[in-house]
């Protein structure tokens, strides 16, 4: 931390009773306790580091105490590992959000100055070769295409879709045709799918076919063109399923 003398003193004053400077100053200065709040389509958390799936909303919180009357100035780092010094964003608020669609991790940092007359209190370098910097990592992409599913009630593979477990979609688009080449659905959300029906109506039991187009985080492109078996014969979840990805 880069101090004046006056806050020099005051950090001899406090090693010699064996209290850190932060004990000490508490209730004087201002402090800072950096979080992320981290948004997904699943969940909802707060913390200082993430493994996630993108796209994934990160809302930063310097969550400063005992601002007072000093004059705060903010800079936000973020830099891949091994990159502090080249950072390749850079915000200049208290708090700030950015989206992650890009998959590999990030380092963020919050420097954060605080001054009042001729009284600079400081978090910068010296602080964060002191402290952890909270790191977000985005998961490569997954996908994977059941080729059957059985529409009839019962709860059990019901609806046509990708599997549970697909990450770091950024873009997601799916069409089902019918034997003639008719478009009969379309969907655009990963989690949503396919009813087997067409204007409100079931459609018989057979072969369809279904079209997948997806880009990944880690900037894999998915082009899906393959059969699918609409089963409405049967009472439990199809049991054939492939991992129907390309790159």
């Amino acid at each position: 931390m880069e101090k004046i003398k006056k806050s020099y003193l005051l950090l001899l004053a406090v090693t010699a009773l064996s209290l850190t400077p932060f004990e000490m100053w508490a209730d004087d200065v201002p402090t800072i306790s950096p979080t992320i709040v981290f948004t997904n389509t699943d969940s909802k958390n707060e913390g200082t580091d993430t493994t996630a799936s993108a796209p994934l909303v990160a809302s930063f919180h310097a969550n400063v105490n005992n601002l007072g009357s000093y004059t705060p100035y903010y800079e936000w780092r973020f830099y891949v590992p091994g990159s502090a010094k080249n950072p390749y964003l850079v915000r200049y608020t208290e708090n700030t959000d950015y989206t992650f669609t890009t998959s590999g991790s990030t380092y963020i940092v919050l420097y954060a100055t605080f001054v009042q007359g001729n009284d600079t209190v400081a978090y910068t370098s010296d602080y964060w070769n002191e402290n952890k910097p909270m790191s977000i990592t985005i998961s490569q992409s997954k996908m994977e295409v059941p080729n059957a599913f059985s529409p009839n009630g019962d709860g059990i593979n019901d609806i046509f879709k990708v599997k549970d477990g697909y990450q770091s979609l950024t873009e997601f688009h799916a069409y089902i045709f019918n034997r003639w080449g008719q478009k009969l659905y379309e969907w655009s959300d990963p989690a949503e799918g396919w009813d087997g029906t067409f204007n409100g109506h079931d459609v018989k039991q057979g072969v369809y076919f279904v079209l997948i187009k997806a880009k990944g985080a880690d900037g894999i492109q998915y082009n899906i063109k393959r059969d699918v078996n609409l089963l409405r014969g049967y009472t439990e979840g199809s049991s054939s399923s492939t991992n129907s990805s390309s790159k």
